[in-house]
């Protein structure tokens, strides 16, 4: 058995050398980037209101997003719910650009991918309490099918920002350019 070990240590060792150095937090912000930076931008652009202003005037399917319970309340009519719900609405947006495009530089990475972390536990508990996600789509671990779109999918989600949280940007990132120039000019 210790020649089985042994063997596989011999083949596999490198690779997980590898990983266990720079490469994973850089291959884990490039794995963030091609899944789900796109998805949170794509998310975010939704939210836009018309024109250039729109970064600060958003349409009213940004409030029923974030806020769908207050929304329907409402009757739809954002302007009723008063400037609280409009910064909330506006941090929920300005988030969905902001978090992701901080893990992508690597700027800041570990606070970054702890709020994306937060991020998703926010919107994971909206989509079941406030749009009433239904059963299949919120799923259950350990329940034999791993597609259900929010405890399944956003555990794996969480787990991929877990590497940077722990490792940081990894050295192909700006707080590495950064640690770097601070360090020369001690």
């Amino acid at each position: 058995m210790n020649a089985l070990y042994r063997l596989e240590d011999a083949i596999l060792g490198p690779v997980g050398r590898l990983l266990d150095g720079a490469a994973t937090p850089v291959l884990a912000r490039l794995v963030f980037l091609a899944t789900l930076a796109t998805f949170f931008w794509s998310s975010a652009m939704t939210k836009l209101g018309e024109g250039v202003g729109g970064i600060f005037s958003l349409s009213a399917g940004a409030y029923v997003q974030i806020l769908p319970a207050q929304m329907e309340a409402v009757g739809y009519d954002e302007s009723q719910l008063g400037l609280f719900a409009d910064l909330i609405v506006l941090a929920g947006t300005w988030a969905e650009f902001v978090i992701p495009a901080l893990i992508v530089v690597g700027l800041f990475t570990r606070a970054a991918s702890l709020a994306m972390i937060g991020f998703i536990l926010v919107m994971s508990f909206v989509d079941i309490a406030g749009h009433g996600a239904d059963a299949a789509t919120v799923g259950m671990w350990f329940d034999n099918v791993p597609d259900a779109k929010i405890l399944d999918q956003r555990l794996f989600w969480i787990f991929l920002l877990l590497i940077p949280v722990a490792r940081g940007a990894g050295p192909v990132s700006l707080d590495a350019l950064l640690r770097r120039g601070s360090a020369q000019g001690r």
